[in-house]
């Protein structure tokens, strides 16, 4: 996927433009621009806080099982 910020004309020049359109921009796949920055950096963020937000909340259940055996 090309830069849409750039202001460089397409290269009309070469006669394969699908197999350099679908060529991956990185090695992890296309870099995915929305609304002027990266969308794959606010994917990894928001995977790093659900898997801390849902390791906190087993940590809180297993915290009140824990408390609950202790009462019997």
């Amino acid at each position: 996927m090309a830069d849409p910020t750039t202001t460089a004309a397409p290269d009309t020049t070469t006669t394969d433009t699908a197999a350099t359109a679908a060529a991956p921009d990185t090695a992890a796949g296309p870099k995915t621009v929305d609304a002027g920055k990266w969308a794959n950096k606010r994917v990894y963020h928001r995977l790093v806080i659900y898997t801390v937000g849902c390791h906190l909340f087993a940590g809180f259940i297993i915290l009140l099982f824990e408390l609950g055996t202790r009462n019997k």
